[in-house]
Order: C-alpha cells, then structure tokens, then sequence
C-alpha cells in the first residue's frame, strides 16, 4: 500500500502529514515554507509511494471559503502541472487549527512551544489527515 500525504497549506508555512504504508496512523512530517513546497514534495514522492494528496478545504463558520483559498487554487494548478500521476483530494479543515492548538496544551506544552505556528501546521495537517482515514474506515 502507498502513504496518504495531507497538506495544510498555508501563505507563509504549510503543515504535512503523512500516514504509515498500512494507511493506520496519520503522523506530523513536516512544516514547510509554502515557497518550497513543490521542492519537498519532489523528493518526497521520489522516496515515498504516495496514492493521493489531501489538500486541506479552509472555510469560514458559514461555510464560504477563506481568503487563501485562492491561493490554493494556484497552488492546484503547479501542483497538476508536476505531479499529474498523484491525485489530490480536498477536505474540510474546519476548526483544525484551533484543535491542534488545544492539543498542544493538553499534551502539556508550555506556553512557549504553544506560541510556535510551524507546530500548529504540522499537527493541523496530522488532524486533517487522522479525521480522513476515519471517516474512510
């Protein structure tokens, strides 16, 4: 079986995740600067068998899209143009970073390692991806 990867693109970082080969467990990878984004996943999908891509849907409350999603939108479009052959799938991530945030205090972070946006990215993307293979099951 190959890995699903999740993306929690964002302007300036992008949180990835990534499940394990039994797609069981969705764990962080890495954060990214949004400007090297198709670099990484260059060489990670040279060393990695990805299925698909989950590429993280941000709406707002009433359920219309947030600003960056035109940014993503751009993104898609480089994203198609280099990697045709990996499907991507949009997912609503609603409210994920306001969970992985209280994630962070209920693993008992302080209050300094909470204040890092790279790890709020990264545990956004793991719970975009957790809630996917959930639901999948």
């Amino acid at each position: 079986m190959a890995r699903i990867l999740a993306l929690d693109y964002g302007t300036k970082r992008t949180g990835v995740a990534v499940t394990d080969e039994l797609q069981i467990i969705a764990s962080g990878l890495a954060t990214v600067p949004t400007e090297d984004l198709v670099a990484f996943l260059k060489e990670y999908f040279t060393s990695e068998k990805v299925e698909r891509v989950l590429v993280g849907e941000p709406k707002q409350k009433d359920g219309t899209h947030s600003q960056v999603e035109a940014e993503i939108k751009k993104f898609l479009e480089v994203y198609a143009e280099n990697f045709s052959e990996i499907p991507v799938e949009r997912v609503d991530e609603r409210f994920t970073s306001k969970m992985a945030f209280q994630t962070m205090i209920d693993s008992g972070l302080k209050k300094k390692q909470r204040q890092n946006k790279a790890l709020i990215d990264e545990i956004s993307a793991t719970i975009i991806l957790q809630d996917y293979l959930n639901r999948i099951k």
